[in-house]
């Protein structure tokens, strides 16, 4: 079968519950804290729960955050392909979500920034394997190059899923322009999709998308509670999202994405892939806190409840 390799980054988020963020210079009580293992590590524990083996090709540290986000990879069965821990420690996010769900979020990089060719060649990528990357790793002077090199390196047999994330706001530096001709397959919610392209809906988004990537490309464009876009070789079509009662956004687009993957690789079309991923992220938005990815087992029994529903 074949398996993901997470190039992105795993950190420790520092989850804050609140009921409003605090004005510049004030302070507000937390309703609730934990520390949590997050950022790529999201992605991962959706698709190994969903059946698809990860790697973690990313960095971790030496120190209580990076020994955090080794436990939580190891208790989610996900492998960690750079056996030799980092001199300094993994970096650390706090998450903030407010009454209407949204979460901010303020990020302090740690080991997970820096990445050799060396690293990324721990672990063997074969034909049929996902290989997963961050818009975030494009951000760090200690990354970038080397992840771009080894990916543009990478036999076209092998998928590579982009995520720009929200900080990678156009295509026109070096390194995208590199990158975005050997794109398999694009996952972003719309909020992405359009600060990327300048475009004013998704409709707009993705046509102009297409002008920057390969002509089989396929393009997933999450739209909150409306489900997704889906769109390649010219065919668009939506897939319809699942009413729920959010209480937490953080993760959903990462369950999103981590289901979407590993339905692709256990043969699923583009809109079934779709449709999973959207009954993932909606279960995602109703639990706190960032991993809140479900089980195939509970993908299915939801999706089946909803169309007896």
């Amino acid at each position: 079968m074949p398996k993901m390799l997470h190039t992105g980054q795993v950190i420790i988020d520092l989850v804050m519950a609140v009921e409003k963020l605090p004005q510049i210079g004030g302070d507000v009580l937390a309703q609730s804290a934990g520390f949590e293992a997050g950022g790529g590590f999201n992605v991962m524990a959706a698709a190994v729960r969903n059946g698809l083996p990860v790697v973690y090709l990313g960095r971790h540290g030496t120190g209580r955050f990076g020994d955090l986000a080794r436990q939580a990879m190891q208790a989610e069965g996900i492998s960690i392909g750079i056996a030799e821990p980092a001199e300094r420690d993994t970096g650390l996010c706090v998450a903030l979500t407010d009454a209407s769900a949204e979460r901010s979020f303020i990020s302090y990089i740690g080991a997970e920034g820096e990445v050799t060719t060396e690293d990324l060649n721990s672990v063997a990528a074969e034909a049929g394997d996902y290989v997963y990357l961050s818009g975030y790793s494009l951000l760090h002077p200690g990354k970038a190059q080397a992840l771009l090199d080894w990916t543009l390196a990478l036999p076209k047999g092998i998928n590579v899923v982009f995520d720009p994330g929200p900080l990678v706001e156009s295509p026109d530096s070096p390194l995208m322009q590199a990158l975005l001709p050997r794109i398999d397959v694009w996952t972003s919610n719309s909020v992405e999709a359009l600060r990327f392209t300048g475009a004013d809906d998704i409709a707009q988004a993705l046509e102009r998308l297409v002008k920057h990537l390969p002509e089989t490309v396929l393009m997933v464009v999450r739209d909150g509670p409306q489900g997704c876009w889906i769109q390649q070789a010219g065919e668009r079509r939506h897939v319809p999202g699942f009413a729920v009662q959010a209480v937490d956004s953080n993760g959903a687009g990462d369950a999103h994405a981590g289901v979407f993957v590993a339905g692709l690789a256990q043969g699923l079309n583009a809109h079934e892939a779709g449709r999973r991923a959207n009954a993932a992220a909606a279960l995602a938005v109703t639990r706190w806190g960032p991993a809140t990815a479900p089980g195939a087992a509970e993908v299915d029994a939801f999706m089946g409840e909803s169309c007896s529903g």
